[in-house]
């Protein structure tokens, strides 16, 4: 029985030091070399202080700030998660109607109504972007051009020109608002 055992506890051993701490360590180790900034969560600071990342949507509530995707998570990264809701669900088209009454009700960009599926997107489209311009601008006092400056500056192209949508990383618009000089 000793000579099953054995062999058997022994791979158990070493492919838990293998598996289990080997590799996470190597992987780590090269992401800290190559890729830090990533490896770390792309956190955002200013002045030496945390205020965001770029991969996680935050909840911005206040009028000169633009809005990102409700969040089926309530931006709790802990529970990144979507609401797992289909076209057909009461539950989605009534959120959906809640969500567009909040915002006017007419014409309201589909990422400003509809949760993402992570739960924490972090980017708009610039549609959505555009539909908060006059919002933004009032609340700041300044001019709307200004501020349709700054989402076409920071609007970001598809990946390779192909991949995916044109996008906005609301943390980025939202320095650069603050980093306007009123």
């Amino acid at each position: 029985m000793l000579s099953y055992l054995r062999p058997a506890v022994a791979l158990t051993l070493f492919f838990t030091l293998l598996t289990g701490i080997a590799y996470p360590l190597a992987v780590t180790g090269i992401a800290q070399t190559v890729m830090p900034y990533q490896a770390n969560g792309s956190q955002v600071t200013q002045d030496g202080k945390l205020i965001g990342s770029a991969l996680i949507g935050e909840n911005w509530t206040a009028a000169k700030y633009f809005h990102g995707r409700p969040s089926a998570t309530k931006y709790d990264a802990s529970t990144s998660s979507g609401s797992n809701l289909g076209p057909s669900s009461k539950t989605l088209m009534g959120d959906i109607a809640v969500n567009a009454a909040a915002l006017g009700g007419t014409q309201v960009p589909s990422d400003l109504v509809t949760a993402s599926g992570s739960g924490l997107d972090p980017d708009i489209s610039p549609a959505g972007a555009l539909f908060q311009v006059a919002r933004v601008a009032k609340a700041r006092g300044i001019d709307e051009a200004t501020v349709r400056g700054l989402i076409a500056a920071n609007t970001q192209p598809p990946q390779l020109g192909i991949l995916g949508e044109p996008y906005i990383n609301v943390l980025v618009l939202n320095r650069a608002l603050d980093a306007l000089k009123p």
